[in-house]
């Protein structure tokens, strides 16, 4: 039997023609203001990013699996996804090398100042900065311990850092020295020298980097956020900042983006902003399609299963 697919990514010629000789009808359509069409009608899986602002996913009565391209899954309706038994499947741990790097390039520059560097490199300025760090030795937090924190973690090491980390209930996690329960999480930031802010966006983590939060982190910490933007508190943030709390602060993710440009986050010179772009690499389609791939074959085979358990009892 043929299964109908509806996949919002063109993996080319060659990748789509291997997706379907695992017994899958591909359409492939365009996410940005996708709306629910009759075509739709016989659709079991969905591949995708984030449609569901635009595509009524309730019109789709024979949906059963949503295969997101995505980590995070805040996009999703998740009442109706519950309601209906419909099987989620997230792009777990494709982004966790970029973003990885990400972390430890942004923590060096601002260690090193590369910001004022290059400033000075543009008027031709020959100023020497007496001022640089050492990460040697240093106190990392991340709040989040999940694939991207675990391929930080590792990469930190190298530094001769000690990791602290912090999740739900405080389990232990490789490459982390020690991890604190949420509970917790002020008693872990009063010994950071760089915290690391990995949460996903829930309920039970919006605003929950707040300036209670801040308040009790070191003079001259060094903050920095790739998590979920609605995680922080960007107004108590902001306030922060002009306190001069921090060393420096590495923002690629925010409360409301496109990052506004009236926004004062804009405006610090120890600020760096990046276009939520730290997931970016030149290998993510090829990983991506990799998992699209496994997944889809595990679905075949699950479906082979049912189908020979009802032929067995008679259906």
């Amino acid at each position: 039997m043929i299964t109908d697919v509806l996949c919002t990514y063109d993996y080319g010629r060659e990748k789509m023609d291997k997706l379907s000789s695992l017994g899958y009808k591909i359409m492939i359509k365009d996410e940005k203001n996708l709306i629910y069409k009759d075509d739709l009608k016989d659709v079991e899986i969905l591949i995708t990013y984030n449609p569901f602002s635009t595509l009524n996913i309730s019109n789709m009565k024979k949906l059963k699996w949503i295969q997101l391209l995505s980590n995070g899954i805040d996009q999703l309706p998740n009442k109706y996804i519950e309601e209906n038994n419909i099987l989620v499947t997230n792009n777990k741990n494709s982004y966790s090398i970029p973003v990885a790097e990400w972390i430890v390039l942004k923590i060096l520059e601002i260690y090193k100042n590369s910001y004022s560097f290059y400033k000075n490199m543009r008027k031709k300025l020959w100023k020497e900065d007496q001022s640089l760090l050492e990460l040697d030795k240093k106190i990392v937090g991340i709040l989040g311990t999940g694939g991207i924190s675990v391929e930080a973690a590792k990469r930190l090491k190298g530094f001769n850092v000690t990791l602290l980390g912090c999740n739900t209930g405080g389990t232990k996690t490789t490459h982390f020295d020690k991890c604190y329960p949420k509970s917790e999480m002020k008693e872990m930031l009063k010994q950071c020298d760089v915290v690391v802010n990995l949460f996903p966006g829930t309920k039970e983590t919006y605003h929950i980097i707040d300036k209670h939060c801040f308040e009790v982190m070191r003079a001259g910490v060094v903050f920095i956020s790739v998590g979920r933007g609605e995680v922080i508190n960007e107004k108590d943030l902001i306030q922060y900042i002009k306190n001069k709390k921090f060393r420096g602060v590495a923002l690629d993710v925010f409360e409301n983006e496109p990052l506004d440009k009236e926004n004062s986050l804009w405006n610090f010179d120890n600020v760096i902003i990046t276009p939520h772009n730290a997931w970016i690499s030149e290998k993510n389609h090829e990983k991506i399609y990799d998992l699209v791939y496994e997944n889809m074959t595990r679905y075949t085979m699950k479906q082979c299963l049912i189908n020979k358990v009802n032929l067995q009892r008679g259906y």
